[in-house]
Parts: C-alpha cells; sequence; structure tokens
C-alpha cells in the first residue's frame, strides 16, 4: 500500500554552509567593523549562538543568517527564536534552537486538518514524524497539497514516499 511521511527537519550540513557563508558576510560588512560579533553553531545539540555588542547589530546578523539559509534552500522557520536574548559583560548573547522533528501540537494540526479533509488516508504519529497511508497515490498527493496549503509555522518535508 501506498505510503509517505511528513517531516520536519533541517539538513545540518546545508545549515553550516549558511551559518558559515552569513559569519563571513558580517565580518566583511562596514558597520560591523571593529566587532566582537561571533556566530557558533553547535552541530551536536543544534544550537546557534550569537554574541555581539548590540541589538541592531543581533538583528543584523539574524537576517543575515536567514537570508543566506533561503539562498541555501533552508526554511528559516526552522529556526525556533522565542528563547529572548540576555547581557553577558558588555555582550549580548542569544541562543537559536534549530528544531528537529514535529511537535505533538503541530502533529495534532495536522491530523485534524488531514481527516477534516475526508480523503481516504489514515496517519499515524511514529515519534517526530506522521506516516500517511492509502490505497490511492492520487489521495496521498491530496494530502501532500494540502499540507502544503496549511500555515503550520514550521516547514514540513514530504519523504519515503513508497
Amino acid at each position: 500500500m501506498p505510503s509517505f511521511d511528513i517531516a520536519s527537519k533541517l539538513d545540518a550540513q546545508l545549515l553550516d554552509n549558511a551559518i558559515n557563508v552569513a559569519r563571513k558576510d558580517i565580518l566583511n560588512r562596514w558597520d560591523f567593523r571593529d566587532s566582537k560579533s561571533e556566530i557558533d553553531l553547535n552541530k551536536k545539540d543544534l544550537l546557534i549562538n550569537i554574541s555581539t555588542e548590540n541589538d541592531m547589530r543581533l538583528t543584523a546578523i539574524i537576517d543575515a543568517i536567514h537570508s543566506r539559509m533561503i539562498k541555501q534552500g533552508l526554511d528559516p522557520r526552522g529556526l525556533d527564536e522565542s528563547k529572548e536574548h540576555y547581557p553577558s559583560g558588555p555582550m549580548i548573547k542569544k541562543e537559536i534552537k534549530v528544531r528537529q522533528g514535529i511537535d505533538k501540537e503541530v502533529s495534532k494540526k495536522v491530523l485534524k486538518d488531514i481527516k477534516d479533509s475526508k480523503l481516504k488516508v489514515t496517519t499515524q504519529i511514529m515519534d517526530d514524524i506522521i506516516r500517511v497511508t492509502s490505497k490511492s497515490i492520487n489521495d496521498l498527493q491530496a494530502v501532500i497539497a494540502l499540507c502544503r496549503k496549511g500555515n503550520y509555522d514550521i516547514p514540513l518535508q514530504f519523504i519515503n514516499m513508497k
């Protein structure tokens, strides 16, 4: 029986490339001359650590990261920027967590939208992915179109189409 998985993951290598290019862009900008700004990606915990002198530079760094992610084909909604920045001596630090997987609230919302569409598909939550199966490939394609139209505040990928 045909099936596919709905997942939400960012490619770690593309994210690393985007962070490295954003770091080079920031260091070459004239308004960041003599700045002690740093951008680091912790690949193990998937955290982006930013430290800089003021709020203006912090927003410029985040904008540079977003633009580089878009150019790499990554969705900036995959970053969890809800945590506020905090002062650390003369510097401001901010940790941005990279979202991996679909959390429970979003998966329930996706399942509700699929169920409300009245398509003949079966869905099940498997840890941080959602498996969708059906007898008809057309129904699976309709579910993909439905999920692309939905606003879930996280990037969705459709993988393992069998």
